[in-house]
């Protein structure tokens, strides 16, 4: 045990600042609901629409940029300057261009909101509010490009000093805009959308100053030559990106589906699945962040050929994040009445019907949530140790059965045809996360005692 607990320093060190960026990112859609749920629970149910399709996008955007980071910690740790240059510079050029190939499919897919039974009302805020948001995608992506790519050099404060700037601008903004505050324009959830934008142009432009501004980044960032572009290097990122991309999208996109089943159900239950995911995805970031440290340090260990510490590190960054969600977990048990009541108005009594209705539900589903926490994060930090390890089609395969062929069915059937309603698509959620645990533990099992078996050889 001590082999493992020696490390937890380090990790912690390293995954602080990453999770701290999440947690920002995170904590300003928490800001967010707070803000547009004070509007009525319709709006808030609107953002979760919205944001529905974003967060698919999204997870592509974000899962292809983390091929990156496992490309630029093997250099680093042999080296070579020149291969970690080359991996940022193709990484911004394809990153870029997935952005705007989103946003125009974002656009493309607005009509398959009346499709999808979702209540009216909800779908008419929802739709301009998607357009803005949709569009903050593009610099998104091209940010998680440079910071996937810091992320590699192990220099993880620099994207969590840039994210924690331009969250501060979004809130800020979001005041502003949301309320019309200071003589701004009461925009409402528009105003939600409108600072999500700009906090996201502005991170980009913090991030490139960052890395321009710093002497040891200089030889990384300067002597671009875009009409260079290497087909090797770029089929490179392909390969490592896209089952990456997949496999975000996998787990996005079972979340997502929820967010619609819930939709189904009706606005309370939406808004209710609504608080639950923002709850729980803060919890996750926690997981998210030890996840890239696992990959930043397999990778490293990668590169040395040292494959006994490879497996000994990644199963010191397991138990860590076994530890961590199981202390998560038993809050969310404990406070599971209390957590939704911020979200709402509970003093509207024109709307205590509905307000009640929801702190019902998200109390139920913070239940189930507090069981999954420990599956989630185990699947993640698993999942950042097989990234490192640049093993990306057969976890891909492992997302896809675990989502999509165990935990969407059960979501699907549990929800819609028994009386378990909101609870029955959460406990599908957590079957699935359980299984692709267990299959992805499976899976670096077997390969890291191959790798060192190969050695031993």
């Amino acid at each position: 045990m001590k082999q493992y607990i020696k490390e937890f320093r380090y990790n912690l060190k390293l995954s602080f600042p990453v999770i701290l960026g999440l947690l920002g990112h995170t904590f300003v859609g928490f800001a967010d609901n707070i803000m547009v749920g004070q509007l009525g629970t319709a709006e808030l149910a609107a953002v979760s629409l919205g944001n529905s399709f974003v967060f698919i996008a999204m997870s592509l955007g974000i899962g292809f940029s983390t091929a990156i980071t496992p490309l630029v910690a093997e250099a680093d740790s042999s080296g070579t300057i020149k291969d970690a240059k080359s991996a940022l510079k193709h990484g911004v050029v394809l990153c870029t261009v997935l952005g705007l190939f989103l946003f125009g499919l974002i656009l493309l897919g607005k009509p398959l909101m009346y499709m999808m039974k979702q209540p009216t009302e909800v779908v008419e805020l929802a739709i301009p509010y998607l357009d803005l948001v949709a569009f903050s995608l593009v610099p998104l992506v091209i940010f998680q490009a440079f910071k996937q790519f810091l992320d590699g050099l192990s220099q993880t404060k620099y994207p969590m000093y840039v994210t924690l700037v331009g969250n501060i601008i979004n809130i800020f903004l979001n005041y502003l805009l949301i309320f019309g505050t200071f003589g701004f324009p009461k925009l409402g959830i528009i105003g939600a959308a409108i600072g999500t934008l700009v906090s996201r142009v502005l991170m980009v432009v913090l991030i490139w100053f960052v890395l321009k501004s710093k002497k040891k980044f200089y030889d990384y960032v300067t002597g671009f030559n875009f009409k260079k572009i290497e087909k090797k290097v770029m089929q490179k990122i392909m390969n490592l990106g896209f089952p990456s991309a997949l496999q975000m999208f996998f787990e996005v996109a079972i979340f997502t589906a929820a967010i619609w089943l819930s939709g189904i159900l009706g606005k309370n239950p939406q808004a209710a699945n609504q608080i639950a995911l923002n709850l729980s995805s803060m919890t996750f970031m926690v997981g998210m962040g030890l996840g890239v440290a696992a990959m930043i340090r397999v990778g490293n260990q990668k590169g040395l050929q040292n494959y006994y510490e490879l497996r000994r590190i990644a199963q010191s960054i397991f138990l860590l994040t076994l530890l961590l969600e199981i202390v998560f977990a038993a809050l969310f048990l404990i406070f599971r009445y209390w957590l939704p009541t911020m979200y709402l108005d509970i003093k509207d009594f024109t709307n205590i019907a509905d307000n009640t209705e929801v702190i019902i539900i998200a109390a139920e589903l913070l239940l189930v949530a507090a069981f999954f926490q420990i599956s989630d994060g185990l699947q993640v930090v698993v999942l950042g140790a097989l990234r490192g390890m640049q093993d990306v089609k057969v976890p891909t395969a492992i997302t896809f059965v675990a989502y999509w062929l165990i935990g969407f069915p059960t979501c699907f059937y549990l929800g819609l045809y028994t009386p378990l309603k909101s609870t029955g698509i959460w406990i599908g959620l957590l079957a699935g996360l359980t299984a692709s645990a267990i299959m992805l533990y499976i899976r670096f099992n077997m390969l890291t005692k191959k790798m060192i078996f190969n050695i031993d050889k």
